[in-house]
């Protein structure tokens, strides 16, 4: 039996990363407006095998501004928009309680993300990256050992160069990216030369006799 492929999963915020973020709270499916190549980016990822699952604090329910229902029309629209573009959502994992609600689930606590990692069966969280645009997005997400990344869209878009330093400093192994889409296609050309260099140093070792390192 051969070996199983690993898992290939991304995991992103979505106010501010996906869609328009607002101070007054995404209340409704119509104010839920996709940020420009979000979505593209989403199914770029999607079919090229990324398994992508969303980790978002949705107060806004503890709030009382909005209902589960209300939530699942929005998703549904976000999935209904990524269709036709041949993109998918593989889950959304969210927290309904408001910030004194004392839970484990809201950002930046880590709870989301324990809970994604039970779902998937990963052990170990170190290879997989996370996308956010606010600090506690990226410390929920070191807390389990993801790889943070920042985009400069939602709440980051007001960052000047001092606050961007700031989050350098708070989140080692910070990388920032202009939005999704660039976050996307950094990410998909990284694996490509991966593979490219994987590829010429199996050719290489052919042409010289050697034997392939065991990459088990």
């Amino acid at each position: 039996m051969g070996e199983r492929t690993p898992l290939r999963l991304v995991i992103l915020d979505r106010d501010g990363t996906i869609n328009e973020d607002r101070d007054d709270y995404v209340k409704s499916a119509d104010e839920w407006v996709p940020i420009p190549g979000a979505l593209e980016a989403i199914a770029k990822l999607h079919q090229a095998g990324w398994h992508v699952v969303i980790a978002t604090n949705q107060s806004g329910l503890g709030r009382g501004l909005f209902d589960m229902y209300t939530l699942n029309e929005m998703h549904l629209k976000m999935n209904a928009l990524l269709a036709p573009l041949g993109g998918r959502i593989d889950a959304v994992f969210f927290c309904p309680h408001a910030p004194e609600d004392d839970c484990r689930c809201r950002k930046p606590l880590p709870g989301l993300f324990e809970d994604i990692a039970a779902r998937f069966g990963l052990d170990d969280m170190g290879a997989v990256p996370a996308v956010g645009d606010t600090l506690r997005d990226l410390q929920a997400a070191t807390a389990v050992g993801c790889r943070p990344h920042l985009v400069r869209t939602g709440k980051a878009a007001r960052l000047d160069d001092t606050g961007l330093q700031a989050l350098r400093d708070q989140i080692p192994g910070l990388t920032v990216h202009a939005h999704l889409a660039a976050f996307a296609d950094a990410l998909l050309s990284a694996e490509r030369k991966k593979h490219s260099d994987a590829r010429a140093e199996g050719k290489r070792l052919a042409a010289s006799g050697g034997a392939a390192p065991d990459r088990s």
